[in-house]
């Protein structure tokens, strides 16, 4: 994505990514000083208050003034002389401080990635035609039902649908997009619903060149609206591959009012417990609407595992729940990836892997475009010692879903502190896509792994207040380690930060 770097003297700081270069070198610059700086350049020649500036670095937490001045003088000593002699940071007595070299703002393009070496494709945001805006979720479907059926085409790279929706409402152009995505081809379309009928329009952009591949309007009953998805996915294929290929056999919902309930209910996993009781009474609710829908059975099994494993609930009846229903998504679509990698991580839960690997490699099989597929695997392998190939893992779901959900930089943070790469599970675990999440147990445990021992506590405060039943036996008793060296490491961590025991 795109947003706002920093230029002054020989310095760049860019707040998106949490770096610091002198030239093309990073500057060891700390969280709080980073954003210390990023307020104080942002605002070049004015004075900001103590206040202000505590505000920045510690919103929501009451600190010592003392703690300011530590950080003002960590940062003057990295920076060394402002262009001319003085100081970059001037301090105005009894008020603040004031940056005071002159700042030169410019747009912060995100690095092209590179075009995987078979045809890649993004489907962008359906754009909702329709008066009514409680449409909005049938275009979001729509858009990821298209994303599921192409990436189970062997032969396509397909970026995963959280990335795609990145882009929701933006007016960008396609090669921009293409470029931050690292595909080739873009579908763009819009979907209009009303009186029973449904007329989408779809085109296939080769985002290089700018040329129209192929462009169809569908104007059919809302009933054929899953024939439409297959026709649409059949004919992009063939522009990409060369030969009609209809997408596999998928288990498609009879009713229209559980498929939206589905649709609204999986956006809403990862915000809170509350939203996560929400989605529960919309899947409850879907499934007694069409008792063969698969997908609603696989998310229901999700939302009662997070339930037992992030929000603190009792094990049972949520842990058997999760895995009944689990089997119950497989045993009605076993060609579906997403059914086949849930079963796999609660069979891994229930501490039989050897199945549970059986069930990943069934889901790789089947949709290996599937970025949670690849940061799930990556979870699970953590706790079985295997760090390399969980960074393997972890990074290859970041390529297929480039702006991921937040649990994704949890997984990778949690893999670099098993790594004992502590300074890089900081820099991820401080990211604003995951700072506000349980991530912040292995954010303190890296803190104090690196003997910074009130930073760590103060994150196992701000963890607590979201988390106030943790406690790290129960923890230890939740995880499927596997490997006793990675636990003790891990108790190491969290008993240093201060976590309850």
């Amino acid at each position: 994505m795109q947003g706002s770097r920093f230029a002054f003297g020989p310095f760049v700081l860019d707040p998106g990514a949490g770096t610091l270069l002198r030239g093309d070198v990073p500057v060891a610059a700390g969280h709080r000083g980073l954003k210390l700086l990023e307020a104080l350049v942002a605002r070049p020649g004015e004075i900001l208050a103590k206040a202000e500036l505590m505000d920045a670095a510690w919103p929501g937490t009451a600190v010592e003034e003392g703690n300011l001045t530590v950080q003002i003088a960590q940062l003057r000593k990295l920076l060394g002389p402002a262009t001319g002699g003085g100081e970059w940071i001037a301090t105005v007595p009894r008020v603040g401080y004031r940056f005071t070299g002159t700042v030169e703002q410019a747009d912060a393009t995100r690095k092209p990635l590179p075009l995987p070496d078979k045809p890649s494709i993004a489907v962008l945001p359906f754009i909702n035609l329709s008066n009514d805006p409680e449409q909005e979720s049938f275009a979001d479907g729509l858009t990821e039902d298209l994303i599921t059926d192409l990436s189970r085409i062997p032969g396509l790279f397909v970026i995963a649908r959280n990335s795609v929706f990145a882009y929701k409402g933006r007016a960008m152009d396609v090669r921009a997009i293409a470029g931050e995505l690292g595909v080739r081809y873009l579908l763009e379309g819009s979907a209009r619903r009303a009186a029973g009928r449904v007329r989408i329009n779809a085109q296939l952009i080769d985002a290089l060149s700018g040329e129209h591949l192929w462009a169809e309007r569908f104007d059919r009953g809302l009933e054929d609206i899953f024939a439409v998805q297959d026709e649409a996915t059949s004919k992009i294929v063939e522009a990409l591959l060369g030969r009609l290929r209809a997408p596999p056999e998928r288990n498609r919902p009879k009713s229209l009012e559980a498929y939206d309930l589905v649709v609204r209910a999986r956006k809403m996993f990862d915000e809170s417990p509350q939203m996560a009781r929400e989605a529960h009474l919309m899947l409850t609710r879907a499934i007694s609407l069409d008792p063969d829908y698969a997908e609603a059975y696989r998310w229901l099994a999700m939302n009662h595992w997070m339930g037992w494993v992030h929000w603190g609930e009792p094990f049972e009846p949520a842990r058997s729940t999760a895995l009944q229903l689990a089997h119950r998504a497989v045993a009605i679509d076993p060609n579906d990836a997403g059914c086949r990698w849930v079963l796999a991580n609660l069979l891994a839960y229930e501490r039989d892997f050897e199945q549970a690997e059986i069930e990943f490699a069934k889901a790789i099989e089947l949709d290996p475009n599937e970025a949670d597929i690849w940061a799930t695997l990556s979870d699970i392998e953590v706790l079985a010692g295997q760090v390399d190939l969980s960074l393997e893992h972890i990074r290859k779901a970041f390529r297929l879903n480039p702006f991921p959900p937040s649990w994704y930089y949890l997984t990778l943070g949690q893999a670099q502190y098993a790594a004992r790469d502590y300074e890089a599970a900081v820099e991820t675990l401080r990211r604003d896509e995951t700072y506000r999440t349980s991530s912040r147990r292995f954010l303190a445990a890296s803190l104090a792994q690196l003997g910074r021992l009130d930073e760590a506590r103060t994150e196992v405060a701000l963890f607590l207040v979201g988390n106030p039943h943790f406690s790290t036996q129960r923890w230890v008793d939740t995880e499927p380690f596997r490997d006793e060296a990675t636990l003790g490491h891990f108790v190491d961590g969290f008993r240093k930060a201060g976590l309850p025991e």
